[in-house]
């Protein structure tokens, strides 16, 4: 089942992983890759709070802390409409608990997709369908993730 969505979406990134495409897609996938690198730089998710059933119907969960912010934490779930091994993860994804710079609990579409590229790297093609007030920084949230990913991938 494949979500379908009408608008354009508000954030939009392309990155180029110097990994193959199927260790990519395991990282996030894998419960313990996940751990190690999703978040932005400083947070972590305690590795006993990350559950992934990675199939459509399936789940992404996971736990969030911000230790420079004591207080402040994140629960994630994206509840996968469409998944394919190695190529796409896609469905809704909420945020909830007390979360930084006072931003309230949100849901968002997030669609995420894996394609080779030439030298065994790996093209990743990002988009989330989300207010536009939580643009900047899941940008900026993004950025410093996907640069934690490519020093857990070297």
């Amino acid at each position: 089942m494949t979500t379908t969505t009408t608008t354009a979406p508000q954030l939009s990134l392309t990155r180029i992983v110097n990994a193959p495409r199927a260790l990519v897609f395991r990282a996030f996938t894998d419960p313990d890759q996940l751990a190690a690198w999703w978040g932005p730089i400083g947070n972590s998710l305690p590795g006993d709070q990350v559950e992934i059933d990675a199939r459509p119907g399936g789940y992404m969960k996971w736990h969030e802390v911000f230790p420079a912010q004591p207080g402040i934490w994140t629960d994630g779930r994206l509840d996968l409409t469409d998944a394919i091994d190695g190529e796409l993860l896609d469905g809704i994804m909420r945020i909830t608990g007390r979360l930084p710079g006072g931003f309230k609990p949100f849901e968002t579409r997030m669609r995420i997709e894996f394609h080779d590229e030439a030298d065994g790297r790996t093209r990743l093609e990002i988009s989330q369908w989300l207010p536009e007030h939580l643009v900047a920084p899941t940008t900026n949230g993004w950025s410093e993730s996907l640069s934690k990913l490519d020093a857990a991938l070297a």
